[in-house]
């Protein structure tokens, strides 16, 4: 038997699971990298139970790094932390986009942020490489882009991936 596309075969990670539909959200006008991360953190804590300022350090802290901008307007931030069980995502679609010194130069719109458990291992780069994936795709960000209402943005995001099974 074929190993599915994500490596061992036994499990197929979905969008639908790690993205709750309340944990999608259009915003206005954000500010600053730094206030983008305080709103993902209040989200993921309203949501998922995080800390939020454990989420905004561990945030700023892999961004740190280098920039989780990845161009064409979008950015990954991402982040390990105590205490979560699972890898579980914020999307948000800004209505301004923000200077995010993305590798592209160019601001960001649409920022689908991850957090998985300080001991998550392979998990949390499964979940990376399907969010990118998915967030790679210009049909996928077009629609994302052409929406306002967050539970049609979260259907676009969990549906993206079923269309485009090989």
């Amino acid at each position: 038997m074929p190993a599915s596309r994500f490596g061992d075969g036994k499990d197929n990670m979905e969008l639908s699971s790690l993205l709750k539909p309340a944990a999608v959200r259009v915003v206005g006008h954000v500010t600053s990298k730094k206030r983008l991360f305080q709103d993902l953190a209040e989200i993921a804590q309203s949501i998922y139970g995080l800390n939020s300022t454990d989420t905004v350090d561990a945030l700023q802290e892999r961004e740190s790094l280098g920039p989780t901008g990845v161009g064409h307007g979008v950015a990954l931030p991402h982040a390990r932390l105590h205490g979560l069980e699972s890898v579980v995502g914020v999307f948000l679609r800004l209505e301004k986009p923000l200077d995010f010194d993305a590798v592209d130069r160019q601001p960001v719109d649409l920022i689908f942020a991850l957090f998985a458990p300080k001991d998550s291992g392979v998990d949390h780069l499964k979940a990376l490489a399907l969010v990118s994936r998915t967030m790679r795709d210009a049909t996928t960000c077009a629609k994302l882009r052409a929406n306002n209402d967050p539970a049609t943005l979260h259907a676009v995001l969990t549906e993206a991936r079923s269309t485009q099974a090989a």
